[in-house]
């Protein structure tokens, strides 16, 4: 345990400022009992020493009844920035965590239970479990050459506080230096001799190792004090303390994890949501959203977002997991936070909702489950048709129907209905007449005037009494005629002023016999409709904002559509969400009704196929959310812009699909449709950056040789931040300092990985410009990286190939097809189909092709399309354990190798082989299997 300070028992009561005193003297009595009296039998209590005689061969250990030292007020571990040396000193001294506007602290150490002078010395240390020396320095006053502050205390007051300090940051140039200098210094203390070679390339080692795993963005402050000796030397050590992590400002890992603003707090219990999360910096590669669940269960999801969603460090566009329990009879809440995935740091949590499914959003199956009234209802007892008892329902008769007319009292109904004159006034009802025995003392002086009002009356009560006969009249006749032809539109006929008449839904009679899928009816009613001149009954909204025409496209009548549209139904009017007819008909993926529509619209359709809805999608993107290649063949056909950009940010069709992964749906708009690969959002990302962002080697490869710019930049600055600037591999020294120098460490730690990526253009005539992100930025599969890095090297001149490749470039004839198949459709689980799309990195074509009659033909179908490797088809049935696939692929890889050779010897090209791409096939072993050093990862 080493020598302990006696008489620990008899020094003065510590300060009542220093808390961690006070507690070491508590804990010193509960600790005497366990120190037995010395051999020689003497009791130390009786003595006193001075500070002169402890005289100790061996550093002090903390412990409660020796000096210790402790911190008492930790540095600010954010905010603070780190300066490189050609930046010039600091602005400010690194602050204490406590410290504000106006109080200002700093770090504070004190030395406990000992009185005399003292050193206290401070330098970096990683964090790191242990910690172990940084590469960056402290400057300041009492700051030396090593990077080290010391600082003398003692002998009354043994608190050091050092208001000065600063953080030299280091060149990736310098590094190995420095650190082999301090690692030398450390070893070099309280010894006189020189260190050995061997001690030299441990050093060396060490330093190599540091380089490669250090944090250039954390350091933390280590405290070490020295007490004197006997010959009066500062050689006697404390134990170490080490304070919080100080994080570097540039960085973006340094700042406190904030969710400033959400623009949805709820959303469907299936997940999917789209929401928008505004926040302070982040890091994009290092950041994710975490819901949970405070309760016993501890269920938690994260949200779904690439690094291309994060924009410029401040603002997250996630979709929301699903909840764990898709079926709920009520709103759930649970809360959501930012999580670093390195190093665990949470933001506060902020509580989120998910709400039941909403599965008849339209509410046509509601409709549909109304309760139609029984005939008797209609006659007596007052229906909600009107009729009063005994009566037949009817006008004027008792009940309060909840039907609305759609004409004024002053609309002559000659104007629509008869070519005879029949003159209706304005008479309101409930206007009571006046006769003379009803009038009171001085009604006299108005006698003549009451007199000529009544006439009036009475004559406008004998207009509506006409008008009233007539009307039955013509019902009546409506009647009879319909009993001689059996044809409904005689009965329509004389009631088509309640065509437009409308429920408490807002709905028409030709809405509910569309929800009712009453084809007959709704025929008559159109027809009908369209005899009344100069309405627009046709296109009633109901109170969804729905016509009769977006109806018909909901519930899927193909001939509804066909004749509403017939009938002159406006096909540009739009639902409450700003769906037109094609977005209703996409959302469902109906193939039928979309060809219908597209037969149908006429000049309306092109308008129709560049109108986005309420979201800012069109058609086409819709089509491909729908994941429906029949759809979208038919709209680019009818004219649709297949590299059509959406409102919101700019992604094209291929944006989205690549975004969905979905292998079929991408390979389709390439090779098929012609789809641009190069297009660009509103942030600048390609479709690379987004394939490259979610680490899919498969989408990558499809753009790349489709001609997938590897070289293009978005529009989003490399960040600055020192953490960047720490790569795990070696970098050029000049290029590196060159890069640190103009402030970009990314570019620097980029060209370490590949060093043919261009470096001028990035600055010129000594201007800074800072460089955007390229897909090989955003990538954190390692798989990916190598991909990505092929392709930069060989240039953007190289010519990519057009056509499968033998033994590189799956291509299967139909043999080998038809024995794969046989293979994998066999519903053996972990050896079918579904495994194989998973280990292939095609789980989005799962959905897609498991009602095919052969799903395992269209999924090889659609991994030969986007340019799968033979290689890797082979490593994924091997890890399956389908080792007869794997001898039969083998066999047919050496037939077209010989087929191969046979054409390099015959071609023009003379002894250079047609491939322009070198992929190593892999070595079986006898029997057919992989050797361990080529077993397949599954990414």
């Amino acid at each position: 345990m080493g020598t302990r300070i006696a008489n620990a028992s008899h020094r003065p009561p510590p300060r009542d400022g220093c808390r961690s005193c006070r507690a070491g003297g508590r804990a010193r009595a509960d600790m005497d009992e366990q120190f037995q009296p010395c051999l020689d039998g003497i009791v130390y209590d009786d003595f006193s020493f001075g500070s002169h005689m402890m005289e100790q061969k061996e550093p002090l250990i903390e412990t409660v009844e020796g000096p210790y030292l402790v911190i008492i007020e930790q540095p600010k571990q954010r905010g603070f920035r780190f300066r490189y040396g050609c930046e010039g000193p600091s602005h400010g001294g690194l602050p204490g965590a406590s410290s504000e506007k106006g109080r200002k602290t700093y770090p504070t150490v004190k030395i406990c239970n000992y009185t005399g002078m003292a050193r206290i010395e401070v330098d970096l240390v990683t964090h790191s479990d242990p910690p172990r020396v940084h590469a960056h320095s402290l400057v300041g006053k009492q700051c030396n050459e090593a990077g080290n502050c010391v600082t003398i205390v003692g002998p009354k007051d043994m608190t050091a506080q050092f208001s000065n300090l600063g953080v030299l940051h280091v060149t990736k140039k310098n590094m190995m230096e420095i650190m082999k200098e301090k690692l030398k210094q450390q070893k070099m203390r309280n010894r006189s001799h020189l260190l050995t070679e061997a001690e030299l390339r441990e050093i060396e080692l060490e330093a190599k190792e540091l380089k490669k795993v250090m944090d250039l963005s954390i350091v933390r402050l280590r405290f070490t004090a020295y007490l004197r000796d006997s010959s009066g030397n500062f050689t006697l050590a404390l134990q170490p303390v080490i304070s919080d992590p100080i994080h570097d400002s540039k960085s973006p890992g340094a700042s406190n994890l904030k969710i400033s603003r959400m623009d949805k707090t709820a959303g469907s219990v299936r997940g999917g949501d789209e929401v928008y999360l505004l926040c302070d910096k982040v890091q994009k590669d290092d950041i994710e959203v975490r819901f949970y669940e405070d309760d016993e269960n501890g269920w938690q999801a994260f949200g779904d977002f690439s690094p291309t969603d994060v924009h410029k460090q401040y603002a997250i566009v996630f979709r929301t997991p699903p909840y764990h329990k898709p079926k709920i009879d009520r709103p759930v809440t649970v809360f959501l936070q930012l999580k670093r995935k390195r190093g665990g740091d949470v933001s506060d949590s902020k509580q989120f909702t998910y709400y039941p499914v909403v599965e008849d959003k339209e509410e046509v199956e509601r409709k549909r489950k109304k309760v139609l009234p029984q005939f008797p209802q209609h006659f007596g007892g007052g229906s909600h048709m009107g009729g009063a008892g005994g009566g037949a329902g009817g006008f004027g008769s008792g009940g309060g129907g909840n039907l609305s007319f759609p004409y004024s009292p002053g609309l002559p109904y000659n104007s629509i209905y008869s070519p005879g004159p029949h003159p209706v006034g304005s008479y309101q009802g409930g206007v009571q007449m006046k006769g003379p025995e009803a009038e009171g003392p001085g009604s006299d002086r108005q006698a003549p005037t009451e007199s000529t009002y009544c006439k009036e009356l009475q004559k406008h009560a004998q207009l509506y009494q006409l008008w009233m006969l007539a009307l039955a009249r013509r019902n009546a006749h409506a009647l009879l005629d319909y009993s001689v032809t059996a044809d409904p539109r005689m009965l329509l006929a004389v009631q088509r002023h309640l065509a437009a008449s409308q429920d408490e839904n807002g709905d028409t009679p030709l809405h509910l016999a569309i929800i009712h899928e009453q084809t007959a009816v709704i025929k008559q009613l159109i027809e009908v409709i369209v005899s009344i001149p100069s309405q627009q009954i046709i296109n009633i909204s109901n109170n969804l904002q729905q016509t009769p025409l977006h109806l018909a496209v909901i519930t899927k009548q193909p001939q509804v559509v066909q004749l509403l549209l017939q009938a002159r139904a406006d096909p540009t009017l739009l639902d409450r969400y700003g769906n037109s007819l094609l977005h209703l008909a996409l959302q469902a993926g109906d193939e039928e009704m979309l060809k219908t529509l597209l037969a149908h619209l006429g000049s309306a359709a092109p308008y129709l196929l560049r109108l986005p809805n309420f979201h800012g999608l069109l058609p086409v993107h819709l089509a491909v959310k729908a994941k429906s290649l029949a759809c979208l063949d038919l709209l680019v056909r009818t004219g649709a812009d297949v590299n059509a950009a959406e409102r919101q940010s700019g992604r094209t069709p291929l944006h989205l699909a690549v975004e969905m992964e979905n292998l079929n749906m991408a390979t389709h708009l390439v090779k098929k449709l012609g789809a641009d690969v190069n297009s660009r959002t509103f942030a600048g990302n390609t479709p690379l950056h987004l394939a490259a962002g979610l680490g899919s080697p498969t989408l990558t490869k499809l753009l790349l040789k489709a001609g997938a710019d590897v070289l293009c930049e978005n529009d989003e600055p490399m960040s600055l931040s020192s953490s960047e600037a720490s790569s795990d591999t070696d970098t050029d020294p000049e290029e590196q300092e060159l890069a640190m120098e103009l402030g970009e460490p990314a570019l620097a730690a980029e060209h370490s990985t590949n060093p043919k990526l261009p470096i001028q253009g990035h600055w010129q005539a000594g201007h800074r410009q800072r460089r955007c992100h390229t897909s090989l930025d955003l990538t954190r599969s390692q798989k990916v990286r190598e991909i990505l890095l092929q392709a930069s090297q060989q240039g953007p001149k190289a010519e990519l190939p057009t056509a499968p490749q033998p033994g590189k470039v799956l291509s299967l004839d139909s043999e080998a097809l038809q024995g794969l198949e046989q293979l994998l459709n066999q519903d053996c689980s972990g050896s079918d189909w579904i495994e194989l799309a998973k280990r292939l990195g095609l789980c989005s074509l799962v959905e897609t092709y498991k009602d095919t009659p052969s799903p395992s033909v269209s999924l090889l179908r659609s991994y030969e399309l986007a340019g799968g490797s033979l290689g890797g088809l082979l490593e994924a049935l091997d890890s399956m354990g389908l080792h007869n696939a794997v001898r039969m692929l083998h066999k047919t890889e050496a037939l077209e190798k010989l087929q191969s050779t046979e054409l390099k010897e015959d071609s023009a090209y003379g002894s250079e082989s047609v491939e322009e791409e070198q992929e190593p096939t892999l070595a079986l072993k006898p029997g057919g299997e992989l050797p361990p050093s080529q077993q397949p990862q599954v990414h």
